[in-house]
């Protein structure tokens, strides 16, 4: 009989190992057991545990002061944070301000909020409509969840949410028109076109999108051209462009912000995650002086806020964060870090024929998993593959992120892996043994199973 608990964890009659310390890339539980951290925890500690110079920015100001209330206050450790954060390469041409929150869904929640009011500023209010695409995630609260189309996220709660999401995801391994790139001409982007004519202009504030599909679609990678055409199709019909950066942000993906890869700067930008790599809770917020300007020039206030946003203490924590990454070129050697990975994950592909498709930039990469690699047939639900993966790799020593793989419905299996940033090479070969050394258990277990057969 277990010990009685009076935690809420994701499964209430669920096993969870405690966590005792961490370090580097490693996490050690109760018994001393070693695990890699193969997908920093929830594709968030990007920089490692217990890393010192952290660890001394959150004491020294602890010291000075952990909250102030941002009506009464701001801080220098805020303002601080949204100047960095304003002149990151990319964007600083854009002239981006920052609104600090807590958490991924409270910043899409935010941004939702900024393009309704961008357009009610102008005095045109019919302009209230925040598209999206279906095999997506935004966060899990009532709004920005309104705007995911996570199918097994969503079901409970449908009553309750707006029918937001209207075109497909970029899937190339799995074409919702079934087409290939580039003959397919960017159908996926057209999609865009036709809902906008469907809906009127008339009714919608802005469009978002992941820059890479995660959790919802195991790191969907769109082809190249996408971004620019779903742009110009935002410019064509005066709609916003929001990029929701909370997982692809903070040079996860080889870049400071996976839009760089694409050259499409957009209207408003959602960080968090890597914003502060799980020392403390922050995300944000970004939105562009052109977004602002009206505002500026009409209400002069934002009609969002939290108790804890802008709070002096994650400014801080984020702000070294910033500041470790620029130090030690994190960006530069997730690029160079996360090819290796792919490359590596590539390999073992095939020689592990449950293994469909590996895709991803820098150290961001989703591996799907289908039970016929010719016809891409997925398990059957039943089956449980992705938590079964999971759950071994976990016994293993090596954690890594369930994902759904992106087909509508929820069907279909995959993990995401992602690695800290700080992960040498030697490390990732012993992130792969393990990895590999898992599927072939499961692959061995499915394989023997009769339902295998009557699949595949």
């Amino acid at each position: 009989m277990s010990e009685q608990t009076f935690l809420i964890k994701p499964l209430l009659d669920g096993h969870y190992p405690t966590a005792k310390y961490g370090k580097g890339i490693y996490i050690y539980d109760d018994t001393n057991k070693q695990y890699i951290d193969g997908s920093s925890g929830a594709v968030t500690a990007s920089i490692g545990h217990a890393v010192p110079e952290i660890i001394e920015a959150m004491i020294k100001q602890a010291q000075k002061i952990s909250f102030v209330y941002r009506s009464q206050f701001t801080t220098e450790e805020a303002e601080r944070l949204a100047e960095k954060l304003s002149r990151m390469e990319f964007i600083k041409a854009g002239d981006y301000s920052s609104f600090f929150v807590n958490s991924g869904s409270e910043a899409t929640e935010t941004a939702m909020k900024i393009a309704i009011q961008y357009w009610q500023e102008q005095g045109k209010p019919t302009k209230n409509k925040v598209i999206s695409r279906w095999t997506s995630y935004h966060g899990i609260t009532i709004g920005s969840l309104s705007l995911s189309g996570h199918s097994e996220r969503r079901r409970r709660f449908v009553s309750l949410l707006d029918d937001l999401p209207t075109i497909s995801a970029p899937y190339c391994y799995r074409c919702p028109f079934h087409a290939t790139y580039p003959s397919c001409q960017l159908q996926c982007g057209s999609e865009l076109e036709s809902a906008i004519q469907r809906i009127g202009a008339e009714h919608i504030a802005a469009f978002i999108a992941e820059p890479i599909i995660g959790a919802a679609g195991a790191v969907i990678v769109p082809p190249e051209g996408y971004y620019k055409y779903i742009k110009e199709i935002c410019e064509k019909h005066s709609i916003l462009f929001i990029a929701d950066e909370v997982m692809t942000g903070i040079g996860r993906t080889g870049k400071m912000l996976a839009m760089e890869h694409w050259g499409v700067r957009p209207d408003i930008i959602t960080l968090g995650k890597g914003m502060s790599a799980g020392y403390t809770p922050i995300a944000a917020t970004l939105v562009s002086e052109k977004v602002l300007a009206p505002i500026r020039q009409g209400s002069k206030m934002i009609m969002s806020g939290h108790t804890y946003s802008a709070n002096p203490q994650s400014a801080a924590v984020s702000l070294a964060v910033l500041e470790y990454i620029e130090q030690h070129q994190l960006v530069a050697k997730a690029e160079e870090n996360g090819q290796y990975l792919l490359n590596e994950l590539q390999k073992m592909a095939q020689q592990i024929p449950i293994i469909g498709d590996v895709r991803g930039k820098g150290l961001l990469v989703g591996v799907e998993f289908v039970a016929n690699y010719f016809s891409k047939f997925p398990f059957r639900k039943d089956l449980d593959l992705t938590n079964s993966v999971v759950a071994l790799a976990r016994d293993k020593g090596l954690l890594i992120y369930p994902a759904s793989a992106g087909i509508e419905g929820g069907d279909g299996d995959a993990v995401i892996i992602s690695p800290p940033l700080t992960i040498n090479k030697q490390e990732i070969d012993q992130l792969i043994k393990i990895f590999k050394e898992t599927l072939l258990d499961i692959q061995n277990g499915v394989m023997v199973d009769d339902s295998y057969d009557s699949i595949s």
